[in-house]
């Protein structure tokens, strides 16, 4: 199984407040931003996974806030697939520091598979690969 590497994202002036401290909900942007890249990274992007006629919809998020983050510093995001049961799954992500020495904030995302009419969609039979990327990669997390 290749290795993910983090997610890098620099803090643009427009993501934080008057004392340029990042508001508390581009952590959840960056989640996805971690999300996307990730799904490139196993080279599922998301538009092939859209052209499968399937998607992906965020059915909750949480978010620890440990350490702020200021405008202009750079953060890396880990983000690792944790549960998967062939429809549902949750993916987890740790917020640091560039130097990968302070942890900023940690949450995971859940999810599910759903085809163009919002059904849901057991993936082991519509999309057998992706299927068995995610039940290798949450069955070597346990």
């Amino acid at each position: 199984m290749e290795e993910i590497k983090p997610y890098y994202h620099k803090v643009q002036y427009y993501e934080t407040d008057t004392m340029t401290v990042v508001h508390h909900s581009n952590y959840i942007r960056w989640f996805e931003e971690a999300r996307l890249d990730y799904l490139e990274q196993i080279h599922f992007p998301y538009p092939e996974i859209e052209e499968r006629n399937l998607m992906i919809p965020v059915l909750g998020v949480s978010c620890e806030y440990r350490q702020a983050v200021r405008f202009g510093e750079m953060v890396l995001i880990e983000t690792e697939i944790i549960k998967f049961n062939g429809i549902k799954f949750t993916v987890s992500y740790k917020i640091y520091n560039e130097n990968h020495q302070v942890l900023h904030a940690q949450g995971n995302t859940e999810h599910c598979f759903l085809d163009k009419e919002f059904h849901p969609v057991s993936i082991k039979k519509k999309a057998p690969d992706l299927y068995e990327f995610f039940a290798n990669k949450t069955l070597h997390n346990r």
